[in-house]
């Protein structure tokens, strides 16, 4: 062998004796053969936060699967679905049992006997010492204990195995253990959770699915438009924290705004109502798929709050176009092709009639210059946004679990597209002086949204990347928006919808050729084999109108099902998860849920059906993993100090 006799000498501070290597040796090559975690992905959930929790404790339908598997001859359907909610929400759903149970004790041993085979069967993916690493402070021991226990071996271990569970229900323990191995099994059942962008706006509290984030065991994030949208106003940005503010309002979306971050929208609704009072704001009409009980005097007032924030965040944003050309970016422009006195816009040499003529707020000399009132509410609000403790924790999180895209287990995450032209070409832009295109491109707008955020305070790279997360939520070549322009003006002011058009970059018509697929692949750095698939959200895919998921013969997989209320009548469905196990990928698409109420009253689970998208050639394994592959490279060098040890190249300490 050849030695970097430097490198093993710093591997032999971990593993100082040949026994410790060849120790580490057997732990990692016997997991190489353990079958592959679950991965789940899931995109575009926009704030839905009791569907997508919902989601997370049912895994997707897994654990139900797992619970009929187990019990599907011995057990009634709703014996069965009650079982399943006792796990999705085992705290509520004890109580309601509790009082409907005559012989409580007999129905706590036979509880715990099923959930105990439940988890040990969702358990059988994972070494003892992953699992022990999941297990609750409080009943961990036992827990281990009893899933790894065998009651075949005879009398006297099944007398042990029955005694711990006698005596746990004796000891008024069994409600929280019950809750402790729910949870663990909730955890087993997602080995990794992929979030393909978009948890933001529309749906009511992003906020709460971002605490869930925070605590979950192993997430990653690849960044939505929506997503740097709110961390732009995080980092500062005042045409993004304009826009969050104008979509939370126009969703009647006040809960995370204020609830959940504490933002003080008191300045704002006093200037909206000054300034817009005797206006009735009919284009600012919110849009509520929530179904939000908001009385029709604070609709008005809402409305107002809308159409004031829409006018300074069109200003705002034509500044940004302003400073920088090069985001090719003029067609964005509409307040200086206003004639206020005519009350028309002129576009494309064409003259609209506007739907809307008051503009109090603006300069016809100077259309894009904020008033003195507007900037002084905007510091304000700035202010509020980034010294919520709240928001900056998620923001922080979103950096630290997030990135514009992720090369995984031969998988290609991203939210949008990758900007291409007719011919298949990567299309070319420059950033900060640098051409960058495909891969490049991603990796230099990844780059100057961490300086957006991170950058010194008033240099010129963060200044630049608080006006680049702007682009980024709206831009023409935005990799995470991927469309020409934004049209917000036009659909709230212009009745002719042709004005409303936003056209997608050739991306989106080249993605059904295999070819073109295999391409960014090869871009990334991912061997184009027959198991090898880029996976989407950001567009919502109609299955209502016959559209379908899988492109290019299932190269690539957009998941966006309409998980957000506000979709689900254009999509049909609501929502999509995706799963990748040790046999293949596998499509759920699911139902609307109705309440968590409801699923722990009446076991209103979400419906979900499963298809099969691409079974592996052969069952796939750990090591045929990215982190198998990690692992094969450190038995490799292991072996190499095993073998320095006993030539005497190393010594043994």
């Amino acid at each position: 062998m050849n030695y970097d006799i430097d490198y093993l000498n710093l591997l032999a501070q971990q593993y100082p004796t040949v026994k410790s290597a060849s120790r580490e040796i057997i732990n990692i090559q016997s997991r190489q053969k353990l079958p592959k975690i679950t991965e789940h992905f899931m995109s575009d959930i926009h704030g839905e936060y009791e569907s997508f929790l919902h989601i997370l404790k049912n895994a997707s339908g897994v654990i139900k699967d797992k619970i009929t598997t187990t019990y599907g001859r011995t057990l009634s359907e709703h014996d069965r679905q009650i079982l399943a909610t006792l796990i999705y929400y085992p705290e509520q759903k004890l109580e309601l049992i509790k009082n409907e149970i005559s012989d409580l004790n007999d129905w706590y041993k036979i509880t715990l006997y099923r959930l105990i085979e439940i988890c040990r069967v969702v358990a059988s993916k994972y070494t003892r010492a992953k699992i022990r690493g999941f297990l609750p402070e409080s009943f961990g021991d036992i827990i281990d204990e009893l899933i790894h226990s065998n009651t075949d071996y005879g009398t006297d271990k099944a007398s042990y195995y029955n005694e711990l569970i006698n005596t746990i229900v004796e000891l008024n323990q069994a409600d929280d253990f019950i809750v402790e191995i729910s949870t663990l099994i909730q955890t087993l059942a997602i080995g990794k959770l992929h979030i393909i962008g978009d948890i933001f706006d529309r749906g009511p509290r992003a906020d709460i699915i971002l605490d869930t984030l925070i605590n979950y065991h192993d997430v990653d994030i690849q960044w939505g438009n929506h997503d740097v949208e709110w961390m732009g106003a995080a980092a500062g940005s005042l045409a993004c924290i304009a826009n969050v503010i104008a979509i939370s309002t126009k969703y009647s979306n006040f809960y995370c705004l204020e609830d959940g971050y504490g933002i003080n929208m008191r300045p704002l609704t006093v200037f909206a109502m000054e300034t817009y009072a005797d206006d009735p704001c009919e284009c600012f009409a919110l849009r509520n798929p929530n179904q939000v009980h908001i009385s029709q005097h604070d609709e008005n007032f809402w409305s107002k709050i809308h159409k004031a924030i829409s006018v300074i965040c069109f200003k705002l944003e034509g500044q940004i176009i302003q400073r920088h050309p090069e985001f090719q970016m003029d067609s964005h422009l509409m307040l200086d092709k206003i004639d206020y006195d005519k009350g028309t816009i002129t576009l494309d040499g064409k003259i609209y009639q506007l739907k809307d003529t008051n503009f109090p707020t603006v300069n016809p000399d100077s259309p894009f210059e904020l008033t003195a009132e507007e900037k002084e509410l905007m510091e304000l609000l700035r202010a509020s946004f980034t010294r919520s403790e709240k928001l900056q924790r998620h923001a922080r999180f979103l950096y630290e679990k997030g990135s514009i895209y992720l090369a995984y287990n031969n998988n290609l995450l991203y939210h949008g597209c990758i900007p291409m032209n007719s011919d298949g070409s990567f299309k070319e832009v420059t950033l900060c002086g640098e051409k960058v295109s495909g891969k490049s491109l991603m990796d230099k707008c990844e780059q100057i949204a961490r300086d957006g955020y991170f950058g010194k305070q008033g240099s010129k790279e963060k200044e630049y990347g608080k006006d680049f997360l702007w682009f980024l939520w709206c831009g023409c070549y935005s990799p995470v928006y991927g469309k020409n322009k934004m049209t917000s003006f036009e659909r709230y002011f212009i009745n002719d919808e042709s004005t409303w058009i936003e056209i997608k970059d050739e991306y989106y018509h080249l993605i059904e050729d295999a070819s073109i697929c295999d391409k960014i692949l090869k871009e990334f750095g991912i061997d184009c084999n027959e198991f090898s698939h880029i996976i989407n959200g950001h567009v919502p895919v109609k299955i209502k109108k016959g559209e379908s998921p899988i492109h290019a013969g299932g190269k690539l997989l957009v998941i966006d099902g309409g998980l957000s209320k506000a979709y689900q009548t254009v999509t049909g469905i609501a929502g999509y998860t995706l799963l990748f196990n040790s046999h293949g990928l596998l499509l759920s698409a699911h139902g609307a849920f109705e309440s968590i109420e409801s699923a722990i009253q009446k076991e209103m689970d979400i419906h979900s059906t499963l298809d099969v998208i691409d079974l592996a050639p052969n069952r796939l394994l750990v090591k045929d993993t990215d982190a198998g592959k990690a692992q094969s490279k450190k038995i490799d060098d292991l072996k190499a100090l095993a073998d320095a040890y006993h030539k005497g190249k190393v010594k043994q300490t």
